[in-house]
């Protein structure tokens, strides 16, 4: 909260100064009434958060007419997008309900704002977790009725990453992990590419601070070399295109710095080494009579003329546009100084759909009656909604992976093209094309050769299914799989014939008794799983059916008292659930998360113990977030780790701030890979530097050599990063060695 409690002149100034803002500069906002609509919803959203304040202390209608401006500036949303947007936190933090929404604006802005307002307090699950998911879900369920819903969410989301400062440190990593795990890449589906790189750049800022400073520092230091040389680059290709009468915009960039460093992490190689930091963009006026691609590939001719091409960096989405509706040509050329350059060519219209996503999209889905990628992956995520998984986090996952940031393109044995995730199987093809296709699927024919129903297909397959009437869906079916229609096909059925299995166990095991003469109950099905020693009563049916469990002894069994047997049994329960109340202690009251927890030396003896995550083994002088599990243990990550972010996106609650405390008894475990040319003594050198000079033990170590190239890792003990860091400098510096870094993942 800010110091003040009640607004100022100074407050009223700057409410009054941000929303002429808005309303001086409305984009397509000119039918009768717009106006009156915004200005309407600005006064009961204004009266409504009167004397409210975020964490940073400036007034909190400031967050909602800032979410309006980027609904109209940056997307490209209406009049009926920006008073949602006034509105969209008023149901949830006030007084004012859906129903005074839908009195005084209607009920498509009452629904775009019941789509935005969170669940509170409705969803009784005991794992808060998922509430995270099902408020995802819950906005997702507004594609069915209004795409606008999600847009304005991840408007709101974007100014909240834009203001992260102000939030504890916590706070700050549960956000971001949501927003790299999620946003982004829903923003990046819907077209948003602007919106995409920022979120995933404010994303990265906070998890790894550190890392984006360096990046930033080093393109900062670089702006001025990099603008001058865009300008070089630029005039040949300006001078040709004014030849050509041609009516055009050009610009020039950096790279985004997440981009930039998951291209260092994808190649690893320093910022120095990555060749395509700069990126030029051409948008032309398209003239009347000639068709866009053509004049798309006329100019990437005149480029082409001027600076070398580097053949296998062409990407045509002029032809076949991006899933998302991106259409643009992609070329990268040898520039002056030797310096790599990306040229982006795109028609007005083209890069009005790159800029502003889906809102484009609509305005000129009049020019083409056919369905576009887009509306068919909208289909698929309504498709999933209507028939929702049961656990709200599976759902997310699935939704996730419906996020495909590359795709292949399979063709049928008719030529007709279908759009698959990357890693996709036959089977999932199969399904594609048809549900009882792929319940029926027994192989397939890969470019004419017979393949698996497993086979992973690559972009370009053609590809046809064999079916065959006695086959039906296989649990293992499930681990090679990708589509979210695929898995949920596969997991009806499954259910299906579960269902039905139990059905046929139950009137076997009731016939059976009946000849016995006993009625069916609770005691004797207690009885019985008790002596087949099933869980449940469902797993005693299916058994039955599958003449696993075998009812020869049925009259002994169903005859014999309960006695000591059942007694033992509840005893042993009572005892289990004794044990699991106590394995969960309240450590976690115990934490301070306004301030970071200490990573000590000395786990045993402090209140709080922790766990070195397996999967992205973190050292000392690391960037660490903290995971507190439901048994009370702080689980640490790096920040970038799939696990982290996963976490952070689905239980941000359980996320903590650490940070370490100076280790110098305890040592942790760290592998670093080396690669060099082979000769006499090398590794001789390497042991003894490891060894004699740094005073560093070894645990493991792994030599190979072929053909004269020399490869290896080495396993050593260390108390910091700085060790590790000194370690791989000294063994750079041996003659022959090429390449030394630390390995991340090593528990493979």
């Amino acid at each position: 909260m800010g110091n003040k409690d009640f607004f100022d002149e100074e407050d009223k100034k700057l409410i009054q100064s941000e929303y002429d803002s808005l309303v001086n500069n409305l984009l397509r906002c000119n039918k009768p009434g717009d106006k009156e609509m915004i200005d309407k919803a600005f006064r009961i959203a204004n009266e409504a958060h009167w004397n409210m304040r975020r964490k940073s202390g400036e007034p909190y209608i400031i967050h909602p007419i800032s979410v309006a401006k980027i609904v109209n500036q940056e997307i490209g949303l209406g009049a009926k997008s920006i008073a949602t947007a006034l509105l969209h936190d008023v149901v949830e933090d006030t007084d004012y309900s859906l129903e005074d929404v839908e009195r005084d604006f209607g009920p498509k802005i009452s629904s775009l704002i019941d789509g935005l307002t969170k669940i509170s307090g409705t969803y009784n699950k005991e794992n808060t977790a998922s509430m995270q998911a099902e408020n995802f879900r819950k906005m997702l369920m507004t594609l069915s009725d209004d795409m606008r819903v999600i847009l304005i969410k991840i408007a709101d989301r974007l100014h909240n990453m834009r203001t992260l400062d102000s939030m504890p440190e916590h706070k700050k990593m549960k956000i971001a992990g949501e927003t790299i795990f999620l946003y982004a890449p829903l923003a990046h589906r819907l077209g948003l590419y602007a919106i995409k790189s920022e979120l995933e750049d404010l994303s990265f800022k906070f998890r790894q601070p550190q890392i984006y400073e360096e990046i930033a520092s080093k393109l900062k230091h670089s702006e001025k070399k990099f603008y001058a040389l865009i300008n070089k680059f630029s005039l040949p290709i300006i001078d040709k295109l004014n030849k050509a009468d041609i009516q055009f915009d050009i610009s020039g960039r950096p790279k985004s710095i997440f981009s930039i460093w998951k291209k260092m992490q994808s190649k690893n190689v320093p910022f120095e080494e990555i060749y395509d930091v700069l990126a030029v963009r051409v948008v032309f006026e398209p003239v009347p009579g000639i068709p866009e691609k053509t004049q798309c590939w006329n100019i990437y001719s005149m480029i082409t003329d001027s600076y070398l091409p580097k053949p296998d960096r062409l990407r045509d989405w002029v032809s076949r546009p991006k899933p998302n509706g991106y259409e643009a040509l992609h070329v990268t050329v040898m520039g002056p100084e030797g310096k790599w350059v990306e040229v982006q060519i795109r028609s007005r219209r083209m890069d009005e759909i790159a800029e502003r996503g889906y809102a484009a999209h609509w305005k000129y889905k009049g020019d083409s009656a056919q369905e576009s990628e887009l509306d068919k992956w909208i289909k698929k995520i309504r498709t999933m909604l209507e028939n929702p998984l049961e656990d709200p986090i599976e759902f997310l996952d699935e939704f996730k992976m419906n996020l495909f940031s590359s795709e292949i393109m399979v063709f049928t044995p008719k030529g007709t093209l279908v759009s698959l995730p990357k890693g996709a199987s036959a089977l999932d093809f199969a399904y594609e094309i048809h549900t009882e296709i792929g319940n029926k699927a027994i192989g397939a024919k890969v470019n004419y050769k017979l393949n698996p129903i497993s086979a992973v297909l690559m972009s370009g397959d053609q590809v046809e299914i064999i079916t065959s009437d006695i086959a039906k869906p296989d649990k293992e079916w499930l681990s090679f799989v990708r589509t979210s229609k695929a898995k949920e096909a596969i997991k009806d059925a499954l259910k299906t014939e579960t269902t039905n299995r139990i059905h046929k166990g139950m009137e076997i095991l009731e016939s059976k008794l009946r000849d016995l003469g006993v009625v069916p109950n609770a005691e004797v099905v207690r009885k019985l799983m008790l002596a087949y020693d099933v869980p449940n009563k469902d797993e005693l049916y299916s058994g039955i059916e599958l003449d696993l469990i075998k009812l020869d002894n049925l009259k002994k069994i169903v005859r014999k008292s309960p006695g000591k047997n059942v007694i033992k049994y509840w005893e042993l329960k009572l005892i289990g659930a004794k044990k699991e109340t106590r394995e969960v202690p309240e450590k976690s009251d115990k934490i301070d998360r306004s301030v970071p927890f200490l990573l000590r030396e000395n786990v045993e003896n402090s209140e709080q113990s922790y766990e070195i995550a397996s999967c992205c083994n973190p050292i000392p002088g690391d960037e660490v977030t903290g995971y507190l599990s439901p048994e009370g243990q702080i689980i640490i990550h790096k920040p970038k780790c799939p696990v982290a972010i996963r976490i952070m996106s689905n239980e941000g609650n359980r996320i903590i701030a650490v940070k370490w405390a100076m280790h110098k008894l305890v040592s942790f475990l760290a592998r670093i890979h080396m690669t060099g040319i082979d000769r006499i003594g090398l590794v001789n050198e390497i042991t003894n530097i490891i060894s004699a000079e740094l005073k560093v033990n070894m645990t493991n170590i792994n030599i190979s050599v072929q053909n004269g190239i020399f490869e290896g890792t080495i396993d050593v003990y260390i108390h910091h990063t700085k060790d590790l860091n000194n370690l791989i400098l000294k063994i750079s510096n041996i003659k022959g060695i090429e390449n030394v870094k630390r390995v991340e993942d090593f528990s493979k």
